[in-house]
């Protein structure tokens, strides 16, 4: 491979987060380093269809840096081209949430042999599914906060009985989705079906979470050999807690970076989030959220995101930032770590495809 990398940066996408993405991959295009790579901007529509790359590119450059100033478009192919041409060495999914986050197109460059950033497709599935990711780190020893779960054959207008064993006050999330769409608190048992109502309107499974008077503490994970586990930053809600808005559109909540925590407090984090992130089975990225108890000091590990944000205002890059890995340099450590992992997955399957009996006598 010679010259510059040409980088597939996907954005858009089906999701409730389709504007987030937008801005997450200005920020990427704006940080990529002109000397080594050239920019290949693939965008999803709401629909699922792939832009024309002149539309991509307007998009890139005609939208803002907020959720409710991207540029709105429409799609014209079921997949981009450029993809099955060779037209691209790596791919950069900067998708969040359904159809991008979830393993989908993990799964989609793995079936065309392109490298792509990022979790695998297992991991990507995992933390997009907030039960799968508690029921991992639960049975993994680490800590989370008490939790029922409802499908919607289960929901029929009456709170299910699980969910009265929790306290009030509690938090009712769809299981998979991201940036605190859908996502409700409940402070007393008759606002709670429609809270469930709200939720089943983005997901068919439900999280109800039991509330915990907390501060709410963040951990940027970038693998490697060691990976690096950042400084903690902190989330201090400008409303009833980190909602769209809060995080998207009102710039009503501080960021605080590093988070103001005692040594022992940061070292404990720190080894949660990396425990957290080996549990789930992560490689590559991943920003690790916790809960902590005001009254009690207990760390409890919230959620795992695949492709944390990527904003101007985003605490992943700001974390490494302040951890020693500028923006840039994550960028290039992350497509070195796609194209280190595609050659593996490469020798693996060439390994896969050797007749039995060859297999047998060269112990591969």
């Amino acid at each position: 491979m010679s010259g510059k990398l040409r980088v597939a940066l996907v954005f858009g996408g089906r999701s409730g987060e389709h504007e987030v993405s937008v801005v997450s991959a200005r920020s990427v295009a704006r940080a990529l380093d002109p000397a080594k790579y050239q920019i290949v901007p693939m965008a999803i529509d709401r629909q699922g269809l792939w832009a024309a790359p002149e539309v991509a590119q307007k998009v890139l450059e005609a939208s803002g840096d907020r959720a409710d100033q991207v540029l709105a478009f429409t799609g014209a192919h079921r997949l981009d081209p450029r993809l099955l041409e060779g037209a691209v060495d790596v791919v950069m999914p900067i998708l969040h949430g359904p159809f991008g986050e979830d393993g989908t197109i993990q799964g989609l460059c793995e079936m065309l042999d392109l490298p792509y950033t990022g979790c695998n497709v297992a991991a990507s599935a995992v933390t997009m599914d907030k039960v799968l990711t508690k029921r991992l780190l639960r049975d993994a020893g680490l800590p989370v906060v008490p939790f029922v779960v409802v499908t919607r054959e289960q929901w029929s207008g009456a709170v299910p009985e699980p969910v009265r064993g929790l306290s009030l006050p509690l938090f009712v999330k769809p299981a998979r989705l991201g940036s605190s769409v859908g996502i409700s608190k409940v402070k007393s048992w008759e606002t709670l079906p429609a809270a469930l109502e709200l939720a089943f309107q983005f997901d068919d499974l439900v999280l109800v979470e039991q509330g915990v008077d907390a501060r709410e503490i963040e951990v940027a994970v970038l693998d490697g050999d060691p990976p690096v586990v950042s400084v903690p930053g902190e989330v201090v809600p400008g409303h009833e807690f980190y909602d769209y808005a809060d995080k998207y559109l009102d710039d009503a909540c501080k960021l605080l970076a590093p988070a103001p925590l005692a040594d022992p407090q940061v070292g404990k984090v720190r080894e949660l989030a990396l425990a957290a992130f080996r549990a789930c089975g992560c490689d590559a990225m991943a920003r690790v959220d916790f809960l902590l108890e005001k009254p009690s000091g207990v760390f409890y590990v919230n959620e795992l995101n695949s492709i944390p944000g990527f904003t101007p205002i985003s605490m992943y890059p700001k974390l490494l930032g302040l951890t020693g890995v500028p923006y840039p340099e994550l960028l290039d450590r992350l497509i070195q770590l796609a194209l280190i992992r595609h050659e593996r997955r490469r020798e693996l399957a060439a390994a896969a495809l050797k007749p039995l009996g060859e297999r047998a006598a060269t112990g591969s």
